[in-house]
């Protein structure tokens, strides 16, 4: 349609100018100018004549674009016309579909199939996140494990660091206990020798 007004207006635009021309010639005719009205108007239209040949050079240039985009334009139809003869079993398909569902139109149809287009792709997506997370935690457990079991085999040798420092703490408590029992008795026998005499002394004394 765009095209078709184009095309229009380049043929108006023709007929104004065969218009002028023939105007300008009958002009020319009656008038009976002199010479130098006569050079001064050839002149004139020699410069007019010129600018239309410079309009008219124009004017075919954007009717070779229009007619190209016409051939543009009527290749475009014939593919979009295959393609639609190509897609009407569909079509027909689809109407047929709606006839006998619940489907109001065949929008409805196209709208409930997006749908699960988007929903497929998001439920792939999700898949596709999980099995990356189960091969990370399949590459990750074992290296988890491997620490884990390092961590409690540091563990149980503190620990029995721990133990063996606590029975030699505990031997030495023994020792020490012993030891202060021994200290004890020396210090009860020293006291006892220093009562008898203290008490000799003071026997001594009186």
């Amino acid at each position: 349609q765009a095209f078709t007004e184009r095309m229009e207006a380049l043929a108006e635009q023709w007929r104004e100018l065969h218009a002028r021309r023939a105007q300008l010639k009958a002009h020319v005719v009656r008038s009976g100018m002199t010479v130098k009205e006569n050079e001064r108007l050839r002149t004139q239209a020699l410069k007019k004549a010129k600018e239309e040949k410079e309009q008219n050079t124009r004017k075919e240039s954007e009717l070779l674009g229009a007619k190209r985009e016409l051939e543009a334009l009527t290749e475009q139809h014939q593919k979009l016309s295959k393609k639609l003869l190509k897609y009407s079993v569909f079509k027909r398909y689809l109407e047929n579909v709606v006839e006998n569902s619940q489907f109001r139109d065949i929008e409805d149809i196209i709208s409930l199939y997006k749908a699960l287009v988007r929903t497929r792709r998001d439920l792939v997506q999700s898949q596709w996140g999980q099995r990356q997370l189960a091969e990370q935690a399949t590459v990750l457990l074992p290296r988890l494990r491997a620490e884990r079991e390092a961590e409690m085999l540091q563990c149980r040798d503190e620990l029995g660091q721990l133990k063996e420092s606590l029975a030699r703490a505990r031997r030495d408590i023994l020792q020490w206990e012993r030891r202060c029992a021994e200290l004890q008795d020396r210090a009860a026998r020293k006291a006892t020798e220093l009562r008898s005499l203290s008490m000799a002394i003071h026997s001594l004394f009186q």
